[in-house]
């Protein structure tokens, strides 16, 4: 996926609508690449979420591992906030995806606003989760 977190901020602004903006979301979505079938279990499932959201990580090597997560949805929305997520975090180091703050992006992005309570919640869950296995290997801070 070639999109990056600006992209989608620009785009957004080129939309007029937000009907035109969730199906923005939903193609994002759609770009995921493929989650594997063995990790939609208990163990990788997001709670929180109404929708079922599974999340796979993948740690790299060192005091500051690079993070790499794979996730999916069986709504189509939440699909494409997924996406979005793994846009912001994945391919990072545990101590850059300690320091994003994505509650900013989400108000950027009007999501805080145009959500449901249970997705916004979610979204908040799947972050909540991210930043816990981004803690458990991060670097102590000194």
């Amino acid at each position: 996926m070639s999109t990056t977190i600006d992209t989608i901020y620009d785009d957004f602004a080129f939309l007029d609508d937000w009907e035109e903006r969730y199906r923005y979301i939903i193609d994002l979505g759609n770009g995921l690449e493929p989650y594997p079938e063995a990790a939609r279990d208990e163990a990788h499932r997001v709670r929180g979420c109404v929708s079922q959201v599974w999340l796979h990580t993948e740690r790299g090597d060192g005091d500051d591992p690079v993070l790499s997560f794979r996730g999916d949805s069986d709504a189509h929305i939440v699909r494409g906030l997924v996406a979005i997520m793994m846009l912001l975090f994945s391919g990072r180091r545990a101590s850059e995806i300690l320091a994003i703050d994505a509650e900013n992006v989400m108000r950027k992005l009007g999501l805080d606003e145009h959500l449901t309570p249970q997705r916004a919640n979610g979204l908040r869950s799947m972050v909540q989760r991210i930043r816990n296995e981004a803690t458990e290997v991060a670097p102590a801070a000194g």
